[in-house]
């Protein structure tokens, strides 16, 4: 039943009331069928929404790609053990192999190409840090390549708010989640 759904809802009881809403990163329509009405409900009738962090800003997209990144002058070979970086190379060779059969008739029909779609995942990943390399490989999977051009949930509902023009914020800086994951060395990731 649907209104028995965990909502990940919580309320603070105020006039007027204000929720809190945990979300997971997935594409929304992974999830969307399974949010319980309170919560689309509250969605709906807020004027003011604050997401984890403003995915519809490009300052946070570029923020978050550059926080990504090695310091100048270093890759990825330099930093993981040999045996690791070529296991990664062969499977990234892999991934882009098959990625055109992982692709569904709609994202073709969308215009999107296998080429452009590994690129824009995986470009640059020589430059990259070793834990962003490790969320880039887990995003790499047949299932999450079917479902890429689906906005995960969090810029879904990003997108809602603005086009219902609600009033919008984040709650964290992109150094906020960047340096924590930037601080963990090779052996912990």
């Amino acid at each position: 039943q649907q209104n028995e759904l965990n909502s990940f809802l919580w309320t603070i009881k105020r006039d007027p009331p204000s929720y809190f809403f945990g979300t997971i990163h997935v594409p929304y329509t992974r999830v969307w069928d399974f949010i319980p009405e309170n919560s689309k409900k509250a969605f709906q009738q807020s004027h003011i929404v604050y997401f984890e962090l403003d995915l519809t800003d490009p300052y946070t997209i570029s923020a978050l790609t550059s926080c990504q990144l090695l310091p100048k002058g270093k890759n990825l070979q330099d930093v993981l053990p040999r045996d690791i970086y070529r296991r990664l190379k062969r499977h990234l060779e892999y991934v882009k192999l098959m990625m055109p059969s992982w692709m569904t008739p709609d994202q073709r029909g969308k215009g999107l190409y296998a080429d452009y779609l590994f690129n824009a995942i995986a470009g640059n990943w020589e430059q990259k840090r070793p834990v962003w390399v490790m969320l880039m490989v887990n995003s790499l999977t047949e299932v999450d390549i079917k479902s890429r051009g689906v906005p995960v949930l969090d810029l879904f509902l990003a997108q809602e708010a603005e086009r219902l023009k609600k009033q919008t914020g984040a709650v964290e800086k992109v150094e906020e989640q960047c340096h924590p994951l930037n601080g963990l060395n090779v052996s912990q990731v």
